[in-house]
C-alpha cells in the first residue's frame, strides 16, 4: 500500500499558523517579485480569483473583498516543509517527498494495522506538531493514493481527510468520480485527445486498450494506466540531482557598462555554484545571456547569449565567475540599456568523478576554500562571504512588500506571545 500526504492550502496554511485571525479569511500568496498569484485559500477560489491572476489587475478586487495578500515567503515555507516531512517519516522508512507540500509513503508490512486510524493520527500529530492541516489518501498503488488524496480533500467531513482505496468497488467508484483532465499525470492536450473519444473519467482510461494506449500515448500513460488498474507500476523515485541550474534576474535599473553587468553575471554564476555544490555536482559547460529593455521601443534592442565548453569540471565560484565573465565579454555591446541578464550551468558530472586533462585543471586549493564559505554563509546568512567581482555592499532582494516575519528561520522575527 501507498499513502499520499498533501498539505491543505500550504501557502495560506503557514500564514494562518502565525496568524490564526485569518482562519477562514481569504488569503493569496504572489509569486517572486509580487507578480501573480501563485496560492490561494479556498475562501480566495470561491471569490473567483484564478491561479496566476496578475496582482496589480486585482488590487481593486483585494481591496474590496478584504483579501490577505502575502508575498512568498519561501524561507518560511521550506522549514514549515521539513518538519512536516520529519513527522511523516516516522510512519515509514521508505518515503519519496514529492514536493513542497507533498510526500508519499510506501507501507509494506502494514497488513494487519487499520489504515483509516494510523491516517487520523498521522493528521493529528503532524496538524498539533506544525500547525499545518493534511488530507491522506491510501491505496495500492501511488496513482490511486493520488486519487484517494483527492477524494479526501474534497470531503473532508465525510472522511474525516483520510480516505482509503482498499477494494475493487472503491476502485471503481474512485475512478468513474475522477474527471480524465483531473488525472494525475496526464497533460491538457492528453486529456482532450481522451475526450475526443468519449473517454470522461479515470475508469473510462483505465479500461483502454494497452495497445491504443502505447501506439496513440505513449509508456508514461501506459504505466499509469496499469497503476490506476491496482497494478503497482510506479514505484517511489529517489531525488535526482537537478540536470541544469540557472540563476537568473531583471534588474531594477537599466545597466549599459560592462563593468555593472560583470558584477551580476558574476553574482548569478557565484548562486549557481553554490546550488553545484550542494547537489554534490560540477559543469562542464554554461550559457551567459544579456537582454536590453524590450519594454522600451524607443530604445535600441539587443539580445545574445553564448555557450562555452570548460576545459575542465567547475563548481568552485571563483572559477565559474571567471568563465562566466570570459564568455560575458564576448557577446557585450556598448550602447545598449540591457534590463535582464542570466547563467546557466549544464552537462553535470559527480564531483568526485572527473575526466583530467594534460594542461588546466581545477585548482585543489578550492574545494576546502569552498567548503568554509558554504559553512559561513549557511551559519550567518546568504552571501555573507562574497568573491572580489561581487559588490561586497549590494544585498540582492526581490520585490516583496508584503512579506510575513520568517517566523522559524529568523530570531528577530520569532513570535511574541502577550500574556
Amino acid at each position: 500500500m501507498f499513502a499520499l500526504i498533501d498539505c491543505n492550502n500550504f501557502y495560506a496554511s503557514c500564514q494562518r499558523v502565525f496568524r490564526p485571525d485569518l482562519n477562514g479569511k481569504p488569503i493569496v500568496v504572489l509569486s517572486n517579485n509580487d507578480g501573480c498569484v501563485i496560492a490561494r485559500s479556498n475562501e480566495a477560489k470561491e471569490l473567483g480569483i484564478p491561479m496566476g491572476a496578475i496582482a496589480h489587475q486585482f488590487e481593486k478586487i483585494f481591496e474590496e473583498k478584504n483579501v490577505h495578500v502575502f508575498s512568498a515567503n519561501f524561507a518560511l515555507y521550506g522549514d514549515m516543509s521539513q518538519r512536516v516531512m520529519e513527522i511523516l517519516s516516522e510512519y515509514s522508512p521508505e518515503m519519496e517527498i514529492y514536493s513542497i507540500d507533498e510526500a508519499f509513503l510506501k507501507l509494506d508490512g502494514y497488513e494487519n494495522i487499520d489504515l483509516q486510524k494510523m491516517g487520523e493520527e498521522m493528521q493529528k500529530k503532524v496538524t498539533k506538531g506544525t500547525g499545518i492541516p493534511i488530507s491522506v489518501g491510501i491505496a495500492p498503488t501511488k496513482a490511486l493514493a493520488k486519487v484517494a488524496n483527492r477524494i479526501a480533500k474534497k470531503y473532508p467531513q465525510k472522511t474525516k481527510s483520510v480516505y482509503i482505496i482498499d477494494s475493487e468497488k472503491a476502485r471503481i467508484k474512485a475512478l468513474k468520480w475522477l474527471k480524465v483532465e483531473d488525472i494525475w499525470g496526464i497533460g491538457r492536450q492528453i486529456a482532450k485527445k481522451l475526450q475526443s473519444i468519449e473517454i470522461k473519467n479515470a475508469y473510462e482510461f483505465s479500461e483502454l486498450n494497452d495497445n491504443w494506449v502505447g501506439k496513440n500515448l505513449s509508456v508514461v500513460e501506459l504505466r499509469l494506466k496499469h497503476d490506476l488498474q491496482g497494478i503497482p507500476t510506479l514505484d517511489l523515485e529517489e531525488a535526482q540531482p537537478k540536470k541544469n541550474i540557472a540563476t537568473t534576474r531583471s534588474f531594477e535599473t537599466n545597466y549599459t557598462e560592462l563593468k555593472q553587468l560583470e558584477e551580476r553575471i558574476s553574482t548569478f554564476a557565484v548562486i549557481c555554484a553554490e546550488k553545484l555544490r550542494k547537489q554534490k555536482s560540477c559543469c562542464n559547460s554554461l550559457m551567459v545571456f544579456i537582454i536590453s529593455n524590450r519594454f522600451r521601443k524607443d530604445l535600441p534592442q539587443y539580445s545574445r547569449n553564448i555557450v562555452i565548453k570548460l576545459p575542465y569540471p567547475v563548481n568552485s565560484s571563483i572559477e565559474l565567475s571567471k568563465f562566466a565573465i570570459l564568455a560575458l565579454s564576448k557577446i557585450f555591446k556598448p550602447g545598449y540599456f540591457y534590463k535582464k541578464a542570466g547563467v546557466i550551468v549544464q552537462d553535470f558530472t559527480d564531483e568526485n568523478i572527473s575526466q583530467l586533462t594534460i594542461f588546466e585543471k581545477s585548482d585543489e586549493r578550492h574545494a576546502p576554500l569552498m567548503a568554509a564559505i558554504d559553512k559561513i554563509n549557511a551559519t550567518f546568512g546568504q552571501q555573507k562571504i562574497k568573491i572580489a567581482t561581487q559588490d561586497t555592499k549590494r544585498v540582492w532582494k526581490m520585490k516583496q512588500e508584503k512579506l510575513s516575519p520568517n517566523y522559524t528561520t529568523k530570531l528577530s522575527d520569532i513570535i511574541t506571545i502577550n500574556l
